[in-house]
């Protein structure tokens, strides 16, 4: 049963010119004086969440974008400032790109924030999606095996660095501690100081959905986010099933639907009409940015490549907001309709207790504000503080 709402913020900051006929994504350049809005925008997001009454703002780690897409480089620095700022809203690492760090800084740094926010931060990793990224800090993401063992073996330290009064790690990439002497006796284990001292809740995307990464998930007790940010289209059933039966296989029995959030992006407006057309200009940016990174499928290089030209993307077909709308992965239209299409989705994923509601990249601040408080005042207290009926009694 749907009872919580968050939205993921991947950092862009205000941006003109946006649509397929707009300027293209390669071209965009922005003043570092512009660059840095990003905080004001993200702090103003928090605070009329927390005022409105959302469970968790959702944050993206990303670095060098000076397109203005996403600007946010340290997701637990802000989210430390923030809690000052506001009272009750959690902070998702939405993700935490492990591939661009060492796991033991990353594990300190999340506990200092874990402890700062008194347990307002929530945990989540990911192994990043920009070439520019994270082979800048000099790892591999064009070598996606050598991407996913590096990843793993860094979640394995940052559990154990987590759970353990003291530890050992000796893998592939990390040596854990190294044998050296120290103060006269021979190092053999360390202790992350401090490790946190509230429940780690860890999160990380659900992209590809292979049977190694959503096992890896589950062996880890990790929980799963499908949609939002990057990824464009809902969430195929196939999709959750697999992660059921993976979860299931580690002895984590769910309905389906359980241990997920979903992300659906969505636009408020009078009619659907309106909200379509308002919306676009914003869904095309978004896939102007996100679909050369692999994440539209099926479209031709024809297409990928019209992407860049604002005379040829508005004739090859590309995917539209309307088709969009018609397969789920967008919601718009009144208040009224959205709550019945959200029923409709909690029904058919009854263990589904958490959605993200998202815009996309490209939706200027003033918009942002607007549908996020007209979803937290017209949709979200039709959902909130409900609980699931009672199973009846056996005779």
């Amino acid at each position: 049963m749907i009872t919580k709402f968050g939205s993921l913020f991947a950092g862009h900051v205000d941006l003109d010119n946006l649509g397929w006929e707009g300027t293209p994504a390669n071209d965009r350049r922005y003043s570092n004086d512009h660059l840095a809005t990003v905080f004001d925008k993200t702090i103003a997001i928090a605070t009329l969440m927390d005022r409105v009454g959302y469970d968790t703002f959702w944050m993206a780690e990303h670095h060098f974008q000076h397109e203005g897409y996403e600007c946010i480089p340290n997701i637990m620095q802000l989210s430390v400032h923030m809690a000052h700022l506001t009272d009750n809203i959690k902070f998702g690492c939405g993700f935490n790109i492990a591939p661009m760090w060492h796991p033991l800084r990353m594990a300190e740094d999340y506990a200092t924030a874990d402890i700062l926010t008194g347990g307002r931060m929530i945990f989540g990793v990911g192994r990043g999606y920009h070439t520019r990224e994270v082979e800048v800090f000099g790892n591999p993401m064009l070598d996606a095996d050598a991407n996913r063992d590096l990843f793993e073996e860094q979640v394995d330290v940052i559990m154990k660095a987590f759970k353990h009064e003291s530890f050992s790690h000796h893998g592939k990439n990390y040596d854990i501690p190294p044998d050296v002497p120290y103060r006269g006796y021979d190092l053999k284990e360390i202790t992350l100081v401090p490790r946190p001292v509230n429940p780690v809740e860890t999160w990380q995307p659900i992209v590809s959905a292979s049977e190694r990464g959503l096992n890896f998930m589950a062996k880890h007790g990790i929980k799963g986010i499908i949609g939002g940010g990057a990824a464009v289209g809902g969430a195929a059933l196939t999709v959750l099933e697999a992660w059921q039966k993976a979860q299931a296989d580690h002895g984590i029995e769910t309905e389906l639907g359980g241990n997920v959030i979903l992300g659906l992006s969505y636009h408020i407006a009078e009619t659907v009409e309106k909200a379509i057309e308002e919306a676009r200009p914003f869904y095309e940016e978004n896939m102007k940015m996100f679909a050369p990174l692999g994440f539209v499928r099926g479209l031709t290089d024809d297409q990928l490549d019209a992407l860049g030209d604002p005379k040829r993307a508005p004739h090859v077909g590309l995917p539209t907001l309307e088709q969009a709308v018609e397969a789920g992965s967008w919601l718009v239209g009144t208040p009224e309709s959205i709550k019945e299409k959200l029923e409709d989705i909690g029904e058919r994923l009854p263990g589904l207790v958490e959605v993200n509601m998202g815009n996309p990249v490209g939706t200027p601040q003033s918009v942002l504000l607007e549908q996020l408080e007209a979803f937290g005042t017209e949709v979200m207290p039709h959902f909130k503080g409900r609980v699931p009926a009672e199973a009846p009694a056996d005779d």
